[in-house]
């Protein structure tokens, strides 16, 4: 995307075809908050060339909320191990980085668990693929890692080895702006 305005009329016009994922919410109000803020405008444009399709999902603590939407875990964030140390004690087949620190570098953070079940409400999310979401540290520190899905007409979370890699998981990402 050259400029922000093709990125502002994509975030619009999802925006308005979803209504059921930000009720009570105007966009004008979230408009004027991302013209304030080039940086998070610089995440959104990456979290959308990277395939997350990113819309307004809530407004909280005095920021709007911007999940990843798209129906399977972004394209262009697959075939990542969990994070740096995970990557790290790979030996071989390594994957090419890790999904916190892609994450770092678009600026967003990864989904937790609840807020990929709040994600889940709004529609039906990795009904094909999975997605890394963060892990609570006593998990990481025994080399797990944590995941989502939807199958069945069921969110399912599973674990992994945090060095695990799948040509179909990803990750999703939350920004407040």
């Amino acid at each position: 995307m050259k400029n922000f305005e093709d990125l502002l009329n994509i975030l619009k016009s999802r925006f308005e075809k979803n209504l059921n994922r930000h009720q009570n919410l105007k966009w004008d109000d979230v408009q004027k908050k991302l013209e304030a803020n080039p940086k998070k405008l610089e995440s959104l444009q990456k979290m959308e060339e990277t395939g997350g399709e990113p819309d307004v999902v809530g407004f909280e603590n005095g920021e709007f909320l911007f999940y990843d939407c798209s129906p399977e875990s972004p394209k262009e964030r697959r075939s990542f191990c969990y994070d740096q140390e995970a990557l790290d004690k790979r030996k071989e087949n390594k994957p090419k980085n890790s999904a916190t620190e892609f994450a770092k570098s678009l600026g967003i953070e990864i989904l937790n668990e609840e807020e990929y079940r709040h994600l889940q409400t709004l529609g039906e999310f990795d009904s094909k693929t999975s997605s890394w979401l963060k892990t609570p540290e006593k998990i990481r520190k025994l080399g797990g890692a944590i995941f989502g899905d939807y199958r069945f007409g069921t969110v399912f979370i599973y674990h992994n080895g945090a060095e695990s890699y799948y040509a179909a998981r990803g990750f999703r990402g939350v920004l407040r702006v």
